[in-house]
């Protein structure tokens, strides 16, 4: 048994793995977190993957059970990705303001 299969996927300690991806998302990642956030960010992003590929193995076994959804229940959850998509990207641009604004305590105060 490998020895990472012994650990549950939160648990154990780091080991370094070799993982090829295009130079231009290396620099954006890096550029992100620096070089020394570089692990934990990929770390993140594969547990989102993992929580989205079970999540889509959970819908397809409920689909196999019921039914597929109805029209409406498709529009009402393709509503609500949009919402969610629509505040993550305002976060997102609400976060790079503050990262471009330089420390808050040089912010201008709101009168």
């Amino acid at each position: 048994m490998d020895s990472a299969e012994q650990y549950g996927k939160d648990e154990g300690p780091a080991q370094k793995v070799s993982v090829s991806m295009p130079a231009g998302r290396i620099a954006a990642v890096k550029a992100r977190v620096g070089a020394r956030g570089f692990s934990a960010y990929v770390s993140a992003a594969v547990e989102r993957q993992i929580q989205r590929d079970l999540l889509e193995e959970l819908l397809q076994q409920k689909e196999a059970e019921i039914g597929p959804p109805s029209p409406q229940v498709e529009e009402w959850a393709a509503e609500i990705f949009r919402e969610a998509e629509t505040l993550a990207t305002s976060e997102r641009l609400t976060d790079d303001r503050k990262e471009n604004s330089g420390p808050e305590w040089l912010a201008p105060k709101a009168s």
